[in-house]
Protein backbone atom coordinates (compact mmCIF):
# COMPACT_ATOMS: atom_id res chain seq x y z
CA UNK A 1 0.00 0.00 0.00
CA UNK A 2 1.33 3.42 -0.97
CA UNK A 3 2.16 5.54 2.06
CA UNK A 4 0.09 8.71 2.30
CA UNK A 5 1.58 11.79 3.99
CA UNK A 6 -0.36 13.99 6.38
CA UNK A 7 0.07 17.18 4.30
CA UNK A 8 0.44 18.14 0.65
CA UNK A 9 1.27 21.13 -1.53
CA UNK A 10 -1.49 22.59 -3.71
CA UNK A 11 -2.20 25.58 -5.94
CA UNK A 12 -5.10 27.37 -4.30
CA UNK A 13 -7.34 30.08 -5.75
CA UNK A 14 -8.02 32.88 -3.25
CA UNK A 15 -10.13 35.27 -5.35
CA UNK A 16 -12.03 35.34 -8.65
CA UNK A 17 -10.71 38.84 -9.37
CA UNK A 18 -7.19 38.34 -10.59
CA UNK A 19 -6.91 35.15 -12.67
CA UNK A 20 -3.51 33.51 -12.19
CA UNK A 21 -2.52 36.37 -9.87
CA UNK A 22 -5.00 35.07 -7.29
CA UNK A 23 -3.28 31.67 -7.07
CA UNK A 24 -0.92 30.70 -4.26
CA UNK A 25 1.02 27.55 -3.39
CA UNK A 26 -0.14 26.35 0.02
CA UNK A 27 0.45 23.47 2.40
CA UNK A 28 -2.77 21.74 3.48
CA UNK A 29 -3.91 18.42 4.95
CA UNK A 30 -4.27 15.48 2.61
CA UNK A 31 -8.04 14.75 2.50
CA UNK A 32 -9.47 11.38 3.46
CA UNK A 33 -12.06 9.71 1.21
CA UNK A 34 -15.62 8.90 2.27
CA UNK A 35 -17.75 6.12 0.77
CA UNK A 36 -17.76 6.28 -3.03
CA UNK A 37 -14.71 8.54 -3.11
CA UNK A 38 -11.07 7.88 -3.95
CA UNK A 39 -7.83 9.68 -3.24
CA UNK A 40 -5.63 10.19 -6.31
CA UNK A 41 -1.91 10.91 -6.17
CA UNK A 42 -1.75 13.39 -9.05
CA UNK A 43 0.93 12.72 -11.67
CA UNK A 44 0.03 15.47 -14.14
CA UNK A 45 -2.68 18.08 -14.64
CA UNK A 46 -3.04 20.40 -17.66
CA UNK A 47 -4.08 24.03 -17.90
CA UNK A 48 -7.09 24.44 -20.22
CA UNK A 49 -9.03 27.49 -21.44
CA UNK A 50 -11.88 26.35 -19.19
CA UNK A 51 -9.48 26.59 -16.22
CA UNK A 52 -8.65 30.19 -17.16
CA UNK A 53 -12.37 31.02 -17.27
CA UNK A 54 -12.82 29.38 -13.86
CA UNK A 55 -9.99 31.45 -12.36
CA UNK A 56 -11.93 34.58 -13.32
CA UNK A 57 -15.29 33.29 -12.07
CA UNK A 58 -16.67 33.08 -15.61
CA UNK A 59 -17.15 29.31 -15.92
CA UNK A 60 -20.34 27.31 -15.48
CA UNK A 61 -19.06 26.01 -12.12
CA UNK A 62 -18.25 28.50 -9.35
CA UNK A 63 -16.86 27.01 -6.14
CA UNK A 64 -16.57 28.41 -2.63
CA UNK A 65 -13.15 29.96 -2.03
CA UNK A 66 -10.41 29.23 -1.25
CA UNK A 67 -10.29 26.18 -3.51
CA UNK A 68 -7.67 24.20 -5.40
CA UNK A 69 -8.12 24.78 -9.14
CA UNK A 70 -7.76 22.33 -12.04
CA UNK A 71 -10.49 20.38 -13.81
CA UNK A 72 -8.66 17.25 -15.00
CA UNK A 73 -5.56 15.19 -14.43
CA UNK A 74 -4.12 11.72 -14.10
CA UNK A 75 -2.43 9.68 -11.43
CA UNK A 76 -2.72 6.65 -9.18
CA UNK A 77 -5.61 5.86 -6.85
CA UNK A 78 -3.99 5.39 -3.45
CA UNK A 79 -6.99 5.11 -1.11
CA UNK A 80 -10.70 4.30 -1.16
CA UNK A 81 -13.50 5.38 1.14
CA UNK A 82 -15.47 2.24 0.41
CA UNK A 83 -17.90 1.08 -2.23
CA UNK A 84 -17.29 -1.56 -4.91
CA UNK A 85 -16.06 0.67 -7.75
CA UNK A 86 -13.84 2.84 -5.54
CA UNK A 87 -12.20 -0.26 -3.99
CA UNK A 88 -11.56 -1.76 -7.43
CA UNK A 89 -9.71 1.41 -8.46
CA UNK A 90 -7.10 1.30 -5.67
CA UNK A 91 -3.65 0.83 -7.18
CA UNK A 92 -4.87 1.67 -10.69
CA UNK A 93 -3.68 4.50 -12.92
CA UNK A 94 -6.61 6.70 -13.86
CA UNK A 95 -7.60 9.83 -15.72
CA UNK A 96 -9.77 11.86 -13.39
CA UNK A 97 -12.03 14.90 -13.21
CA UNK A 98 -12.41 17.22 -10.26
CA UNK A 99 -15.72 17.26 -8.36
CA UNK A 100 -17.99 20.27 -8.89
CA UNK A 101 -18.01 21.06 -5.16
CA UNK A 102 -14.44 20.45 -4.05
CA UNK A 103 -10.73 20.87 -4.69
CA UNK A 104 -9.28 20.25 -8.13
CA UNK A 105 -6.26 18.60 -9.71
CA UNK A 106 -3.54 21.24 -9.24
CA UNK A 107 -2.21 19.51 -6.12
CA UNK A 108 -0.15 16.53 -5.02
CA UNK A 109 -3.37 14.68 -4.08
CA UNK A 110 -7.01 15.07 -5.05
CA UNK A 111 -10.19 13.67 -3.56
CA UNK A 112 -12.88 12.86 -6.12
CA UNK A 113 -15.90 10.69 -6.80
CA UNK A 114 -14.88 7.24 -8.06
CA UNK A 115 -17.34 7.70 -10.93
CA UNK A 116 -15.20 10.60 -12.19
CA UNK A 117 -12.21 8.28 -12.71
CA UNK A 118 -11.39 6.44 -15.94
CA UNK A 119 -9.07 3.41 -15.62
CA UNK A 120 -6.16 3.58 -18.05
CA UNK A 121 -5.13 0.90 -20.49
CA UNK A 122 -1.62 -0.48 -20.01
CA UNK A 123 -0.40 1.23 -23.19
CA UNK A 124 -1.85 4.64 -22.32
CA UNK A 125 0.73 7.28 -21.45
CA UNK A 126 0.09 8.87 -18.04
CA UNK A 127 0.86 12.43 -19.18
CA UNK A 128 -1.37 12.18 -22.25
CA UNK A 129 -4.06 10.67 -20.01
CA UNK A 130 -4.03 13.80 -17.85
CA UNK A 131 -5.55 15.56 -20.89
CA UNK A 132 -7.90 12.72 -21.84
CA UNK A 133 -11.19 14.17 -20.67
CA UNK A 134 -11.58 17.83 -21.67
CA UNK A 135 -10.18 17.99 -25.21
CA UNK A 136 -10.34 14.42 -26.57
CA UNK A 137 -13.87 13.81 -25.25
CA UNK A 138 -14.93 17.21 -26.66
CA UNK A 139 -13.45 16.47 -30.10
CA UNK A 140 -15.06 13.04 -30.07
CA UNK A 141 -18.45 14.45 -29.05
CA UNK A 142 -18.39 17.40 -31.48
CA UNK A 143 -17.68 15.16 -34.43
CA UNK A 144 -20.46 12.90 -33.17
CA UNK A 145 -22.80 15.90 -33.40
CA UNK A 146 -21.56 16.59 -36.94
CA UNK A 147 -22.36 13.00 -37.85
CA UNK A 148 -25.85 13.29 -36.34
CA UNK A 149 -26.42 16.45 -38.39
CA UNK A 150 -25.10 14.66 -41.51
CA UNK A 151 -22.44 17.25 -42.15
CA UNK A 152 -20.04 16.62 -45.03
CA UNK A 153 -17.79 19.45 -43.82
CA UNK A 154 -17.42 21.52 -40.66
CA UNK A 155 -16.06 24.99 -39.94
CA UNK A 156 -14.13 25.60 -36.72
CA UNK A 157 -12.80 28.72 -35.04
CA UNK A 158 -9.63 28.76 -32.88
CA UNK A 159 -8.42 25.96 -35.12
CA UNK A 160 -4.77 26.27 -34.03
CA UNK A 161 -5.63 25.36 -30.43
CA UNK A 162 -4.87 21.90 -29.06
CA UNK A 163 -8.53 20.96 -29.44
CA UNK A 164 -8.75 22.48 -32.92
CA UNK A 165 -5.80 20.43 -34.12
CA UNK A 166 -7.37 17.29 -32.67
CA UNK A 167 -10.55 18.00 -34.60
CA UNK A 168 -8.52 18.42 -37.82
CA UNK A 169 -6.86 15.02 -37.38
CA UNK A 170 -9.96 13.16 -36.19
CA UNK A 171 -12.16 14.65 -38.92
CA UNK A 172 -9.62 13.68 -41.55
CA UNK A 173 -9.59 10.10 -40.27
CA UNK A 174 -13.40 10.06 -40.49
CA UNK A 175 -13.55 11.54 -43.98
CA UNK A 176 -15.03 14.88 -42.88
CA UNK A 177 -13.67 18.07 -44.47
CA UNK A 178 -12.69 20.95 -42.18
CA UNK A 179 -12.54 24.68 -42.82
CA UNK A 180 -10.19 26.00 -40.17
CA UNK A 181 -10.23 29.62 -39.01
CA UNK A 182 -7.21 31.16 -37.27
CA UNK A 183 -6.13 34.72 -36.42
CA UNK A 184 -2.53 34.92 -37.65
CA UNK A 185 -0.46 33.98 -40.67
CA UNK A 186 1.92 31.78 -38.66
CA UNK A 187 -1.07 29.73 -37.48
CA UNK A 188 -2.05 29.16 -41.12
CA UNK A 189 1.45 27.79 -41.75
CA UNK A 190 1.28 25.61 -38.61
CA UNK A 191 -1.98 23.91 -39.59
CA UNK A 192 -0.99 23.60 -43.24
CA UNK A 193 2.17 21.74 -42.18
CA UNK A 194 -0.03 19.39 -40.12
CA UNK A 195 -2.16 18.53 -43.14
CA UNK A 196 -5.25 20.69 -42.61
CA UNK A 197 -6.84 21.04 -46.02
CA UNK A 198 -8.34 24.51 -45.75
CA UNK A 199 -7.00 27.17 -43.35
CA UNK A 200 -8.25 30.78 -43.40
CA UNK A 201 -6.80 33.80 -41.61
CA UNK A 202 -9.66 35.93 -40.22
CA UNK A 203 -7.44 39.03 -40.39
CA UNK A 204 -7.06 38.76 -44.18
CA UNK A 205 -8.94 41.25 -46.35
CA UNK A 206 -10.62 38.56 -48.44
CA UNK A 207 -11.57 36.38 -45.44
CA UNK A 208 -15.37 36.70 -45.67
CA UNK A 209 -15.51 36.08 -49.42
CA UNK A 210 -13.09 33.15 -49.19
CA UNK A 211 -15.02 31.62 -46.29
CA UNK A 212 -18.29 31.89 -48.19
CA UNK A 213 -16.75 30.26 -51.25
CA UNK A 214 -15.29 27.33 -49.27
CA UNK A 215 -18.51 26.76 -47.31
CA UNK A 216 -20.49 26.58 -50.55
CA UNK A 217 -18.02 24.33 -52.35
CA UNK A 218 -17.60 21.87 -49.44
CA UNK A 219 -21.21 22.13 -48.24
CA UNK A 220 -20.13 23.01 -44.69
CA UNK A 221 -23.26 22.95 -42.54
CA UNK A 222 -21.86 22.78 -38.98
CA UNK A 223 -19.73 25.33 -37.11
CA UNK A 224 -17.72 24.49 -33.99
CA UNK A 225 -17.23 27.87 -32.34
CA UNK A 226 -14.80 28.43 -29.47
CA UNK A 227 -14.73 32.22 -29.75
CA UNK A 228 -18.32 33.58 -29.63
CA UNK A 229 -18.81 37.38 -29.84
CA UNK A 230 -19.21 38.77 -33.37
CA UNK A 231 -17.33 35.76 -34.76
CA UNK A 232 -20.35 33.46 -34.40
CA UNK A 233 -22.57 35.61 -36.62
CA UNK A 234 -19.78 36.45 -39.05
CA UNK A 235 -19.01 32.80 -39.77
CA UNK A 236 -22.63 31.66 -39.71
CA UNK A 237 -23.45 34.37 -42.28
CA UNK A 238 -21.08 32.71 -44.77
CA UNK A 239 -22.59 29.24 -44.33
CA UNK A 240 -25.49 27.68 -46.29
CA UNK A 241 -29.13 27.93 -45.20
CA UNK A 242 -29.96 25.44 -42.43
CA UNK A 243 -26.44 25.55 -40.93
CA UNK A 244 -25.94 24.98 -37.20
CA UNK A 245 -23.43 26.76 -34.97
CA UNK A 246 -22.31 24.70 -31.95
CA UNK A 247 -20.82 27.14 -29.43
CA UNK A 248 -18.53 25.41 -26.93
CA UNK A 249 -16.29 28.28 -25.80
CA UNK A 250 -16.14 32.04 -25.28
CA UNK A 251 -12.56 33.10 -25.89
CA UNK A 252 -13.78 36.57 -26.85
CA UNK A 253 -15.47 36.88 -23.44
CA UNK A 254 -18.47 38.34 -25.30
CA UNK A 255 -22.00 37.20 -26.11
CA UNK A 256 -22.76 35.72 -29.53
CA UNK A 257 -23.89 38.28 -32.11
CA UNK A 258 -26.10 36.70 -34.75
CA UNK A 259 -28.33 38.40 -37.32
CA UNK A 260 -31.92 37.35 -36.43
CA UNK A 261 -32.76 37.26 -40.15
CA UNK A 262 -30.41 34.29 -40.51
CA UNK A 263 -32.34 32.44 -37.81
CA UNK A 264 -35.75 33.38 -39.19
CA UNK A 265 -35.38 33.28 -42.96
CA UNK A 266 -32.44 30.92 -43.47
CA UNK A 267 -33.32 28.38 -40.74
CA UNK A 268 -29.86 28.70 -39.18
CA UNK A 269 -29.47 27.64 -35.58
CA UNK A 270 -27.21 28.29 -32.62
CA UNK A 271 -26.82 25.71 -29.87
CA UNK A 272 -24.47 25.31 -26.94
CA UNK A 273 -22.21 22.44 -25.94
CA UNK A 274 -20.88 21.82 -22.43
CA UNK A 275 -18.86 18.62 -21.96
CA UNK A 276 -19.90 18.15 -18.32
CA UNK A 277 -23.55 18.16 -19.33
CA UNK A 278 -22.86 15.84 -22.26
CA UNK A 279 -21.13 13.26 -20.05
CA UNK A 280 -23.88 13.48 -17.44
CA UNK A 281 -26.63 12.89 -20.01
CA UNK A 282 -24.94 10.02 -21.83
CA UNK A 283 -24.32 8.09 -18.59
CA UNK A 284 -21.44 6.08 -17.14
CA UNK A 285 -21.65 3.08 -19.48
CA UNK A 286 -21.42 5.11 -22.70
CA UNK A 287 -18.68 7.27 -21.21
CA UNK A 288 -16.69 4.19 -20.20
CA UNK A 289 -17.03 2.70 -23.70
CA UNK A 290 -16.03 5.98 -25.33
CA UNK A 291 -13.00 6.28 -23.06
CA UNK A 292 -11.69 2.95 -24.31
CA UNK A 293 -11.96 4.09 -27.93
CA UNK A 294 -10.46 7.50 -27.17
CA UNK A 295 -7.44 5.96 -25.43
CA UNK A 296 -6.65 4.04 -28.63
CA UNK A 297 -6.26 7.39 -30.42
CA UNK A 298 -4.26 9.28 -27.75
CA UNK A 299 -0.97 8.60 -29.52
CA UNK A 300 -2.17 9.83 -32.92
CA UNK A 301 -5.35 11.78 -33.78
CA UNK A 302 -6.05 12.79 -30.17
CA UNK A 303 -2.48 13.39 -29.05
CA UNK A 304 -1.77 16.67 -27.24
CA UNK A 305 1.48 18.56 -27.79
CA UNK A 306 3.10 19.67 -24.52
CA UNK A 307 5.32 22.75 -24.51
CA UNK A 308 6.08 23.01 -20.79
CA UNK A 309 6.04 20.85 -17.69
CA UNK A 310 5.90 22.90 -14.50
CA UNK A 311 6.23 22.27 -10.79
CA UNK A 312 3.60 23.79 -8.50
CA UNK A 313 6.07 26.58 -7.70
CA UNK A 314 6.49 27.44 -11.40
CA UNK A 315 2.82 27.15 -12.25
CA UNK A 316 1.57 30.71 -11.64
CA UNK A 317 3.97 32.29 -14.15
CA UNK A 318 3.42 29.40 -16.56
CA UNK A 319 -0.35 29.93 -16.45
CA UNK A 320 0.14 33.64 -17.16
CA UNK A 321 2.23 32.81 -20.23
CA UNK A 322 -0.29 30.24 -21.44
CA UNK A 323 -3.12 32.78 -21.10
CA UNK A 324 -1.16 35.20 -23.32
CA UNK A 325 -0.45 32.60 -26.00
CA UNK A 326 -2.34 29.30 -26.17
CA UNK A 327 -0.98 28.15 -29.53
CA UNK A 328 2.09 25.95 -29.42
CA UNK A 329 1.17 23.22 -26.96
CA UNK A 330 -0.22 22.66 -23.49
CA UNK A 331 1.22 23.65 -20.15
CA UNK A 332 1.13 20.68 -17.76
CA UNK A 333 1.52 20.95 -13.99
CA UNK A 334 3.54 18.06 -12.55
CA UNK A 335 3.17 18.19 -8.74
CA UNK A 336 6.02 15.74 -8.21
CA UNK A 337 8.65 17.92 -9.90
Amino acid sequence: MTSIPETMRALELRSYDGGAGSLAVVEKPVPRPSKGQVLVRVAAAPVNPSDLMFLRGMYGVRKSLPVVAGFEGSGEVVASGGGLWSRLLVGRRVACAAPNDGDGTWAEFMLTDARLCIPLRRATDTEQASMLIVNPFTAWALLGIARELRAEAVVQTAAASALGRMIVRLAKARGVHTINIVRRREQVELLTREGAGCVLDSSAEDFDASLREHCKRLRATVLFDAVAGETTGRVLRAMPAGATAVVYGALSLEGCLVDPRALIFERKRVRGFWLSDQLRRQGAIKTFRASGEIQKHLSNELKTEVRARLSLGQAVEGIRQYAREMTGGKVVIVPGL
